[in-house]
């Protein structure tokens, strides 16, 4: 009778809890950027543990995972808080994002395929639909989907290594954004200004088009960050959304 061998089953087993605390980060990484998990927020584990349905094992890696990307903060006796964002901090990463997207969109421009432009088109499609249907959680799937594709259509390995990096943080600040309805409006139009460069291949305006749409985007997230009078002690956006 053949025996089983115990490193194999122990290999799938490490390979299937790895895979589920990764699973774990990236449902708490959305709750995180949408304001589910608002900034400053202690983690309640226990609950959380109840949410995804699943022991404290997975959590705490999941945890481990958010805090190595700087969104999480744990501190020994004092448990886990979503990590605090400043204006200064906005103010940073939309300029250096606003920098990088330029460049990615120049470089896509003069690179991309037609097939890819119409993969472009499709996605713009797709995301006016969303914005004239009221789904913030949809579009703003799309749109990171779009300037990450982008950024990958550059084919510049270093700049998209530095953008999914400096991304990790940018998203959340930049979901602050579209729940301002009039920046959600001028966000679609600054869209379809880009698609409309990149399909007369006008990489120079595409460039320009894409820096000041960042630009206008961390704009809004800085005006909205901290509102007067918010009762609730998030920021007024989060509170908005809550």
């Amino acid at each position: 009778m053949p025996h089983s061998n115990p490193s194999k089953r122990a290999t799938k087993k490490r390979i299937q809890r790895q895979s589920l605390h990764l699973e774990v980060a990236d449902g708490l990484r959305d709750m995180i950027v949408e304001g589910v998990l608002p900034p400053g927020d202690r983690i309640s584990e226990g609950k959380l543990c109840e949410e995804f349905g699943i022991s404290r094992t997975p959590m705490r890696e999941a945890l481990k995972v958010l805090a190595s990307e700087g969104l999480v903060e744990i501190k020994p006796n004092r448990g886990t808080r979503v990590s605090e964002i400043t204006l200064e901090d906005i103010e940073e990463m939309f300029e250096a994002v606003s920098g990088i997207e330029r460049l990615c969109g120049e470089l896509a421009t003069i690179k991309m395929s037609d097939s890819d432009l119409e993969h472009l088109k499709g996605l713009h499609e797709r995301m006016t639909s969303h914005f004239q249907n009221g789904r913030r959680h949809d579009y703003f799937r799309l749109n990171q989907e779009t300037h990450n594709l982008i950024v990958e259509l550059s084919g510049n390995s270093v700049l998209k290594e530095v953008h999914e990096n400096i991304m990790i943080k940018v998203r959340r600040a930049r979901y602050f954004a579209i729940l301002s309805v009039e920046r959600w409006e001028e966000s679609v139009k600054e869209h379809s200004e880009i698609l409309a460069a990149m399909q007369v291949r006008d990489a120079e305006r595409v460039g320009k088009l894409i820096r000041d749409h960042v630009y206008r985007t961390g704009e809004t997230v800085k005006q909205t960050f901290h509102a007067d009078n918010n009762s609730s002690g998030k920021p007024a956006l989060y509170a908005k959304n809550n």
